[in-house]
């Protein structure tokens, strides 16, 4: 029997998690975490019986606590705040925690799950975005393995399987385009909130689908790449695939390139990260190449969707500038969605964000530590609000 415990049991890979769990007896939950969303959670509670559930908002924890009772699960531990979220993740029964929560907020559970041992299935973006200098070493030396959920990068570790590093010439990460490929600047600027949330293949939250949309979620994923394969910004390479289906791929020194195909549904790489790499059956509709008909691929455009040069850029400045550029774009995103500034103001705003991080405050002999990475995303909120929401 393998235990689970989910952080962001409510959102779109942690929901996803669950349909994963449902699909095999072997697998039990006995760890959830969520925000706010009492009733979602109460559910998932009713069904799964988890032994410890923490809520990030205090008030949300309370009202859980008393619904709880109310149902008679009162040995369904109840925690709040960022302790009970490291409570979870360091929960004692754990063997596979999958970190699912969007946003800095995993940075530091992640590393105390870390040093508690626990096998990590990481869909936490940021984890690796900016701290990857620093979980990687971390991991080794705890002797923990770090499995990706993301398609892309779950694809890129099945296709490496047994094969050393060393041997890695490229990776190369596929981009469906998002919802706006092959439109123009000027086609661009009319762009509306409804318009970007459409994505053509994937259902994600909002922040990742305006995300795929930019190519900033293919950014942060290159960054990811760096840390978890050991490979060097230029030998990363992204190419926009519209049908999904070559999820990424490898290619060797001997010019070998070995990839990894699928419909496009997360369940399979949240499976193959549950089970530590071993292959479960999965009721769900086959590939079917034949019917499919043709693969197709064409370069990024990286003069149109900038947010991809961003990333690159942020990569090789290192330290902590990956920090400043997630952290940018999460504000960004946040005032799009919020519909106050514009689609091309996205770019603008991390663009502009970094610059002056770089020149005014960018000192390259202070070493890069969890602390300075949450000063500087605090920092990155604090300048945009004052600068693009006063």
């Amino acid at each position: 029997m393998k235990k689970i415990g989910i952080l962001g049991s409510t959102g779109s890979i942690g929901t996803q998690t669950l349909d994963v769990v449902d699909l095999h007896d072997d697998l039990i939950i006995v760890a959830l975490s969520a925000n706010k969303s009492v009733d979602q959670v109460f559910l998932q509670c009713v069904k799964y019986k988890p032994e410890i559930v923490a809520m990030m908002d205090v008030d949300s924890g309370v009202l859980l606590q008393q619904k709880l009772e109310d149902r008679g699960l009162n040995e369904i531990k109840v925690v709040t705040g960022m302790k009970g979220l490291i409570e979870v993740a360091t929960y004692h029964s754990i063997d596979v925690l999958v970190t699912a929560v969007v946003g800095m907020i995993g940075l530091i559970p992640t590393v105390e799950a870390i040093k508690a041992h626990k096998t990590i299935a990481l869909a936490n973006k940021e984890t690796l975005v900016t701290a990857g200098e620093l979980i990687m070493p971390l991991a080794k030396a705890e002797g923990v393995s770090i499995l990706p959920v993301d398609s892309e990068h779950s694809a890129i570790y099945q296709s490496i399987g047994a094969t050393p590093y060393s041997s890695i010439e490229k990776v190369i990460l596929t981009a469906s385009g998002g919802p706006f490929r092959g439109k123009t600047h000027e086609e661009l600027k009319s762009v509306t909130l409804k318009d970007a949330l459409k994505h053509p293949n994937w259902e994600m939250g909002a922040k990742i689908t305006i995300d795929s949309s930019t190519l900033m979620n293919k950014g942060l994923e290159v960054i990811e790449a760096k840390w978890l394969f050991d490979v060097e910004p230029e030998q990363i390479d992204v190419v926009v695939h519209p049908q999904s289906i070559l999820h990424s791929m490898v290619q060797y020194i001997d010019g070998s390139c070995i990839g990894q195909m699928g419909l496009p549904d997360m369940k399979l790489p949240i499976q193959f990260a549950l089970y530590e790499e071993e292959r479960k059956f999965m009721p769900y509709e086959r590939l079917d190449l034949v019917r499919l008909g043709q693969l197709t691929f064409e370069q990024p455009d990286k003069e149109t969707f900038r947010c991809l040069s961003l990333a690159y850029k942020a990569l090789e400045l290192g330290k902590e500038i990956p920090t400043v550029l997630n952290a940018a774009n999460e504000k960004a995103v946040e005032l799009f969605i919020k519909e106050k500034i514009s689609y091309l103001d996205i770019p603008l705003i991390i663009e502009a964000t970094m610059d002056y991080y770089v020149e005014h405050l960018l000192d390259k002999q202070v070493p890069l530590s969890f602390d300075l990475i949450l000063e500087t995303e605090k920092w990155t909120y604090t300048y945009i609000s004052e600068r693009w929401q006063s």
